[in-house]
């Protein structure tokens, strides 16, 4: 299982027991998006080959606000 935690300068992530950070920045240009209008299932995807996506996606700003 893969846990994202949002801020406002990226997310920090546990993926299969490793923590990481990702920046906001790395994130915009692995998705071609601002950071803001990036969905928590596209972070997961940057993340995992084949995700289970469940629920609707959140964008970042809706899950910051």
């Amino acid at each position: 299982m893969t846990v994202l935690s949002f801020d406002e300068k990226g997310a920090d992530v546990v993926y299969e027991g490793t923590e990481f950070r990702l920046e906001a920045d790395l994130i915009e240009e692995a998705t071609q998006k601002s950071y803001p209008d990036v969905t928590d299932h596209e972070v997961l995807q940057l993340i995992e080959a084949d995700p289970a996506l469940s629920g609707e996606p959140r964008r970042v700003k809706d899950i910051l606000s």
